[in-house]
C-alpha cells in the first residue's frame, strides 16, 4: 500500500473549471451575507425611529370633549348657511308718468312753478325774488291743499326723544347719525315726516296729452 503525502505549501499554477466555480460560489455567498446583514440593520433602525413617535401620534389623535363640541357647533352653523332659503326676488312696480305730469301742470297753472324754476334769477334783486317766491308759494300751497291730504308720519314734537322698536317700518323712518347694532333704537326726532293719506287729482279727458304741462299762448 502506497502512502500519499499532500504538501499544503504548494500553490496551484493553473486554474481549471472546478476552481473557478468554487471561487464564484464563495463570492456569491459573501454577497448574500452582506445583503442580509444590511437588511437587518435597516429594519432595526426603522423600528427604533418608529417606537418613540407612537405615543405622540396617539396623543394627537385622541380628541378632547371641548374641541369636539366646537367642531359640531361650527358644522351646524355651516349647514344653516348652506340651507338658508334664497331671498324673494324684488318686484319693481312700473309707475306711469301721467300723474306726475298732471301735478306739474297744476303747479304751473296755479303758481307758475315751471316759469319760476327755469328763470335765471341771478339777474334780479333779492327783493324781486322774494315777491316772486311769495306768489309761487301761495299757488303751490293752493294745489297741495286742493288735491292732497297730508299728515305727519310721527305725531311727537320735533326735538323729542323717541324709541324705535324692533321691526319698525324703514320706509317711514330714515335713520341718520351713528347707526350701531340692531333695534330698538333711541334717538331724537329731527323731522316728523309727511305722508299723503288721500289724493284728489282731476280725471283726464280722452285724448288729453299729459305731456303738455302748459300750452303756448298766442295773443291776437
Amino acid at each position: 500500500m502506497n502512502n500519499y503525502t499532500i504538501d499544503l505549501s504548494l500553490q496551484p499554477t493553473t486554474l481549471d473549471l472546478w476552481h473557478v466555480c468554487l471561487a464564484g460560489t464563495v463570492l456569491v455567498l459573501a454577497l448574500l451575507l452582506i445583503v442580509l446583514l444590511l437588511s437587518m440593520v435597516i429594519s432595526l433602525s426603522r423600528r427604533s425611529k418608529q417606537k418613540p413617535s407612537e405615543p405622540i401620534i396617539q396623543y394627537i389623535q385622541a380628541p378632547t370633549p371641548e374641541p369636539v363640541v366646537k367642531i359640531v357647533e361650527k358644522i351646524v352653523e355651516v349647514e344653516k348657511i348652506v340651507h338658508a332659503p334664497a331671498p324673494e326676488p324684488v318686484v319693481l312696480k312700473e309707475a306711469t308718468p301721467d300723474a306726475a305730469l298732471q301735478l306739474l301742470g297744476l303747479l304751473q297753472k296755479e303758481a307758475r312753478f315751471i316759469d319760476f324754476i327755469k328763470e335765471n334769477i341771478t339777474e334780479y334783486s333779492d327783493e324781486d325774488i322774494g315777491i316772486a317766491a311769495r306768489v309761487v308759494h301761495e299757488g303751490c300751497n293752493k294745489v297741495i291743499n286742493e288735491h292732497f291730504t297730508l299728515a305727519p308720519v310721527r305725531n311727537e314734537p320735533e326735538g323729542n326723544n323717541i324709541t324705535l322698536p324692533k321691526g319698525f317700518n324703514a320706509a317711514e323712518i330714515r335713520l341718520t347719525g351713528n347707526i350701531v347694532g340692531n333695534a330698538p333704537f333711541n334717538g331724537t326726532l329731527v323731522h316728523k315726516g309727511w305722508q299723503i293719506t288721500n289724493t284728489r287729482l282731476p280725471k283726464l279727458t280722452q285724448g288729453h296729452s299729459a305731456n303738455i304741462i302748459a300750452a303756448a299762448e298766442v295773443e291776437l
